[in-house]
C-alpha cells in the first residue's frame, strides 16, 4: 500500500518515515487522485456530521464509501477558542497489519466517536478541529493527506456558559474568531496549486526556473532533482541556489534548507545550443505545508523555447492553463505602453467619479492661473504615481516572502474598507460645507498657493487610487499580469505607467493651453457645483458599507454607521471651535478617538457566511475536479462583491435570461468563486491563470482539454460562443 505521508506523522518510526516520503507514490497515481472519476475527494470518501445536541459530549459520525477505509489511530482533536476537550471515545477497529507502518486500526462503512468538552464562561459556539487520514484499498491503492475539517457548532442552552454579554451581537465579536487565530493550518490544496512550475529561457545559455507557493508552502533545497530531456549533448551546470533558503528543522531529514513563497533558480545551459529552438526540462521535488502535511515526490516537465524567453509551466500544473494569455509573452515596452492606456480609461470607471469630483473642483477653482493648475496637477500627479509605485513595492515585497496579493486585494481587508467608508464621508461633509478641510477641498476664494492646498492635492491623488483598485479597465489585465510575473523593476515600471495613465488628463489641462481654455471661468455658480458633487461621495461610501455587509454582516454595517456618525460630530465640533481655546480642540480629538472605537470592535468580527445563489455551485478544486471528470461544460467566474467590473458583468451579462438559456442548452455548469475575503483555493487558481486579481473568467469543454480564458470585459455574443464551444 503507497501512503501519502502527512506531517502529522512524525509519530511513525524514523525508518518508515523515509522510507515513504523518498519512495512515495508515483505522479501518476497523485494525479488520478484528482483527474481520475474512481476515485472520490476526501469529504465524499469519508463523511463528517455531527451532533452536538448533549450538553457536554460532541457526537461525530463518519460513512465510508465502499473500498475506503479510515485510521483509528490518525484521528486527532483539537479544540478551538474557550473550548476543553477530553479523551475522545472511539470503538475497536478492525485489526491488521501494515506492510509501512505496522499493526494500525481501521474503520469500514462507518464510525461513531463522542467527544467529551467543557466550555469557559461567555462560550456561546463549540469550535474544534477535527484530523483523519484514510486510503483507498483497490486499484489504484491511494492514501489522502491528513485531511483537517473545522467544526462550528452552537451550543445547547445547558452547555453554554453564563455571559453577561449572551445575546448581544457586537459584545461578543471578540469571542468569534475563525480556527486561524489558533494557528490551526488550514486544509491542504491539491499540489498542482500549492506548488506551480515554470522555465523561461533568459537567453540561448541561461535558464531561470520559478516554483511559486502559497503562504506556508515550502519546498526543500536538497530535494530537488533537474535533467534534460532529449538534449543531445546539452547539459545543466550547477544551479545559483539564491540566498533566501531558511533553516527548518525537519522530523524526517533534521535541519534542512527550505524555500517559502516563490523561488527563482538560475541555471546555466552547458553545450552548443545553436540551430536548437527549445529543449524540455524535468524537475523533481519535494515540499510540504508547514505545519501540515508533506507532499510525495512530485516531477514536472516543461518546455522551453530557447529563442524568445518564452516561459512554459510544468505539464502537471497547466493542464488546465489557458492557450493565450501568458504574460510572459507580452514584452516589456508592449506592457508599458498597455499599462499608459489602462490607467488613462481607468479615469472613465465609475469607481474614481468621486476622487474625480475633488479635482474638477480644485482645477475649476484654480483655472485663472496656469502656475496654480500646473502646482495642482504635479501635486495630485505625485499622490498617484507615489501611491502606485507603493502599491507595486508592497505586492513585490508579500510575492518574495511567499504571500499572494493580487488587485484590489487590499478590499478583503473589512478595516481598510469601512476606514475607507469613513474618509470618503468625511470629504463629502467637507464638500457640503460642514467642514473646510483646506483649499482644493473646497474652501473657494482661499489661498491656493499655500501648503495645505498642494498637500489636498497629494492626498486627493493617493486616495484616487485606493477607489480606483476595485476597477478592471481594458488593456489593464494583461499589463498587471505581466507585472505579477516579471522582475521587480518591470513590475514598478508597470505601475508608475498606470499611475502616469490615470494622472494623464488633468496635466493635460495643467500643460496644454488648449484644453485649459476650455474650462469654465470661475464664479458663484461653482459652489453649487461643488455641494453636487459631494453625492457621489456619499454614493462611494453607500457602495464601501454593502461591500462590509457582504464580509461582515449587519453588525459591520451598524459598527460602520456609529464610526460615521461619531466622525461627523467631531468634524462638526472642529469647524465649530476655530480659534477657541485647547478645550475645544480636546473635545475634538476625544470624539475622533470615540468614532475609531467601533472600527476596532468591526476588526473582530468573524467573516459572514457565504451560501452559493441560485443556479450557481460555489468553487473548489474538487468539485470543478468533479465535474470535468463527468464530462460537463463549465463556466467558472472569479468575482469579488468589491469588483465594479465584476458587478457591471453581472447585471449586463451573466444575470440575464439568454445567459441563463445558454447553460441550459450546453447543458453547462455556472460555477462562482467568491473573492470578497480571501481565499488560498481562488488565489492559487488565479495565480494559475497568471491573473492580478478578479473578474477571471475561464470555460471549461466537456471531454477534458484546456479552459479558455476570457476578457475581463463581456458580452453576451461572447460568452455565447464559448459555451456553444465548450459544448462540441
Amino acid at each position: 500500500m503507497r501512503l501519502a505521508i502527512g506531517r502529522m506523522a512524525n509519530r511513525l518510526p524514523a525508518l518508515a518515515l523515509l522510507l515513504a516520503v523518498l519512495c512515495g507514490m508515483p505522479a501518476s497515481a497523485v494525479r488520478a487522485q484528482t483527474q481520475d472519476g474512481n476515485i472520490l475527494p476526501v469529504t465524499e470518501a469519508y463523511r463528517l456530521s455531527a451532533d452536538a445536541s448533549t450538553p457536554g459530549v460532541l457526537k461525530l459520525h463518519w460513512t465510508i464509501a465502499p473500498h475506503y477505509y479510515l485510521y483509528r489511530g490518525r484521528m486527532k482533536f483539537t479544540a478551538g477558542p474557550g473550548v476543553t476537550l477530553g479523551e475522545a471515545q472511539l470503538p475497536p477497529g478492525e485489526k491488521h497489519v501494515d506492510p509501512y507502518i505496522g499493526p494500525v486500526e481501521t474503520y469500514h462503512h462507518s464510525v461513531d466517536a463522542s467527544v467529551p468538552y467543557t466550555v469557559a464562561a461567555g462560550t456561546q459556539h463549540l469550535r474544534l478541529s477535527v484530523q483523519y487520514q484514510g486510503c483507498h484499498e483497490v486499484e489504484p491503492k491511494i492514501c489522502y493527506p491528513p485531511h483537517t475539517e473545522q467544526l462550528d457548532l452552537p451550543l445547547p442552552t445547558s452547555a453554554a456558559a453564563p455571559s453577561p454579554a449572551a445575546g448581544n451581537a457586537l459584545g461578543n465579536a471578540l469571542q468569534r474568531l475563525d480556527g486561524a487565530a489558533n494557528g490551526t493550518p488550514s486544509a491542504p490544496l491539491p499540489q498542482e496549486q500549492a506548488f506551480q512550475f515554470s522555465a523561461l529561457a533568459q537567453d540561448a545559455h541561461h535558464l531561470l526556473l520559478r516554483w511559486t507557493m502559497p503562504k506556508g508552502y515550502y519546498v526543500y533545497r536538497n530535494h530537488i532533482t533537474l535533467k534534460l530531456k532529449d538534449a543531445g549533448n546539452l547539459k545543466l551546470g550547477t544551479p545559483a541556489w539564491p540566498a533566501g533558503g531558511v533553516q527548518h528543522p525537519d522530523a524526517q531529514f533534521g535541519t534542512v534548507t527550505v524555500y517559502f513563497g516563490d523561488l527563482e533558480l538560475p541555471v546555466a545551459l552547458e553545450g552548443d545550443t545553436e540551430g536548437r529552438r527549445q529543449v524540455t526540462l524535468e524537475a523533481s521535488f519535494l515540499g510540504c505545508q508547514d505545519g501540515g502535511v508533506c507532499y510525495p515526490l512530485m516531477t514536472r516537465d516543461a518546455t522551453v523555447d530557447l529563442s524568445g524567453g518564452a516561459t512554459a509551466q510544468g505539464v502537471a500544473a497547466a493542464a488546465d492553463t489557458a492557450a493565450h494569455g501568458d504574460p510572459l509573452h507580452t514584452g516589456p515596452l508592449a506592457a508599458l505602453l498597455l499599462a499608459l492606456g489602462g490607467g488613462l480609461i481607468l479615469n472613465l470607471m465609475p469607481c474614481v467619479l468621486p476622487v474625480l469630483s475633488l479635482k474638477a473642483v480644485s482645477l475649476l477653482e484654480s483655472s485663472e492661473s496656469a502656475a496654480r493648475r500646473r502646482r495642482h496637477a504635479l501635486a495630485y500627479t505625485a499622490g498617484v504615481l507615489a501611491s502606485f509605485v507603493a502599491l507595486g513595492a508592497g505586492i513585490v515585497a508579500l510575492r518574495s516572502a511567499g504571500h499572494a496579493l493580487g488587485w484590489g486585494a487590499q478590499l478583503q481587508q473589512p478595516l481598510l474598507v469601512a476606514a475607507l467608508a469613513c474618509v470618503i464621508f468625511a470629504l463629502g461633509l467637507s464638500m457640503s460645507g460642514v467642514v473646510q478641510f483646506g483649499a482644493s477641498l473646497g474652501n473657494v476664494g482661499g489661498s491656493l498657493a499655500n501648503r495645505g492646498g498642494l498637500a489636498g492635492d497629494f492626498f486627493t491623488g493617493v486616495l484616487a487610487v485606493l477607489v480606483a483598485s476595485p476597477c478592471t479597465a481594458p488593456y489593464m489585465g494583461t499589463a498587471l499580469a505581466y507585472a505579477f510575473a516579471a522582475p521587480a523593476a518591470y513590475a514598478l515600471l508597470v505601475f508608475f505607467m498606470l499611475g502616469m495613465g490615470l494622472a494623464l488628463p488633468f496635466l493635460a489641462i495643467a500643460y496644454v493651453p488648449a484644453v485649459a481654455s476650455r474650462l469654465p471661468k470661475p464664479g458663484r455658480w461653482m459652489e453649487t457645483l461643488k455641494q453636487l458633487l459631494a453625492f457621489p461621495m456619499y454614493l462611494a461610501a453607500a457602495w464601501l458599507a454593502w461591500v462590509l455587509a457582504n464580509q461582515r454582516g449587519a453588525d459591520a454595517v451598524g459598527l460602520l454607521l456609529v464610526a460615521m456618525v461619531l466622525l461627523a460630530l467631531a468634524l462638526w465640533w472642529f469647524e465649530r471651535s476655530r480659534g477657541r481655546g485647547t478645550s475645544h480642540h480636546l473635545l475634538t480629538v476625544l470624539l475622533a478617538l470615540l468614532a475609531a472605537a467601533p472600527l476596532y470592535l468591526l476588526a473582530q468580527l468573524p467573516a459572514a457566511a457565504t451560501t452559493a445563489q441560485q443556479g450557481t455551485v460555489a468553487y473548489s478544486p474538487e468539485k470543478l475536479a468533479a465535474l470535468r471528470a463527468a464530462n460537463t461544460p463549465v463556466f467558472l467566474d472569479m468575482t469579488a462583491d468589491w469588483c465594479i467590473t465584476c458587478k457591471a458583468n453581472e447585471h449586463a451579462v451573466l444575470d440575464r435570461a439568454a445567459f441563463q438559456a445558454a447553460l441550459r442548452r450546453d447543458k453547462a455548469v455556472y460555477m462562482k468563486g467568491d473573492w470578497t475575503n480571501e481565499d488560498p483555493a481562488i488565489t492559487a487558481f488565479l495565480q494559475r491563470y497568471h491573473s492580478p486579481g478578479v473578474p477571471l473568467y475561464v470555460v471549461f469543454p466537456k471531454g477534458g482539454g484546456k479552459g479558455r480564458q476570457l476578457p475581463t470585459v463581456l458580452t453576451p455574443a461572447l460568452v455565447q460562443r464559448a459555451l456553444d464551444e465548450a459544448a462540441r
